[in-house]
């Protein structure tokens, strides 16, 4: 049965490969067998990760808005490899000035730059790479599909207007991709997502932590509002991901799993 679980011959490509959620989903890839291309802006980064994986994982320098160079890093494995059966889209992230804050940024002021900047790398960055890598799945007729949403997505969060309307724009292409793939192109072409709670990373650690790195106001309600009692841990992710890109999967698509400690499940009383 666990046998299921293993993704020995296959090859992964994870978009944002080397953020600490990415780099997490990498390591869980690498560990079940997979050979993982790891993608991202930083070059430099990828190739020295991609040679800290081993198991003959690669690297490849990319903006997931840059749809020619996505359309290069495909060219390349079509050629190197033959074929692609994993795409995890893991790039996204929030930017400071695209957030409210209470006597410093009102919704009202947030800059339009700043808001498009964060709806086009979590939206865009998902479809741009599902059009290039997912034409290859639909070539050779299989292939999974699994994109990075939030919890933002479905309980919307205050003062992250545009990376919350995003997510869950995210969570509506997951749906409607996975049924366009079953029905148009193969039904073994799989797509699903997760839905990540309260992990600290660099993007948002300034809105969970104070300087002094107790824990902030909006901190402590997070925590207060996760009957887990605690922030996510980048491995806690990884036997959902496992789960979701492997045969033990091999009749889910279409869904949106949550990874929150009980979050989306609390309702504050």
């Amino acid at each position: 049965m666990l046998n299921q679980f293993r993704l020995d011959g296959k090859f992964a490509l994870v978009t944002g490969g080397t953020g600490v959620l990415g780099r997490a989903m990498c390591q869980a890839l690498a560990g079940a067998g997979a050979s993982v291309i790891v993608l991202a802006r930083n070059g430099e980064r990828a190739a020295n990760f991609a040679a800290e994986l081993g198991q003959g994982a690669d690297s490849f320098a990319a903006d997931v808005m840059d749809k020619a160079a996505l359309e290069r890093c495909a060219d390349h494995i079509r050629a190197q490899y033959g074929r692609m059966d994993i795409l995890v889209n893991c790039a996204g992230g929030n930017h400071k000035n695209a957030t409210a804050v209470p006597n410093e940024r009102s919704f009202f002021d947030l800059p339009a730059d700043a808001l498009q900047w964060v709806l086009n790398l979590n939206l865009m960055g998902t479809i741009l790479p599902s059009q290039v890598f997912g034409a290859l799945m639909a070539e050779q007729k299989q292939g999974v599909i699994l994109n990075v949403s939030s919890m933002a997505s479905i309980r919307p969060l205050t003062r992250v207007v545009a990376y919350a309307g995003a997510k869950a724009a995210v969570n509506n292409f997951t749906q409607w991709l996975a049924v366009t793939m079953a029905q148009d192109y193969s039904p073994h072409i799989r797509v699903n997502a997760i839905a990540p709670g309260f992990f600290i990373g660099e993007q948002n650690y300034y809105l969970l932590y104070n300087e002094d790195d107790t824990l902030s106001a909006r901190g402590q309600q997070i925590i207060d509002h996760t009957p887990m009692n605690r922030f996510g841990k980048p491995e806690d992710l990884q036997g959902t991901v496992l789960w979701l890109v492997s045969d033990a999967s091999r009749f889910v698509t279409g869904i949106v799993v949550p990874v929150d400690g009980g979050f989306s499940a609390f309702s504050g009383v």
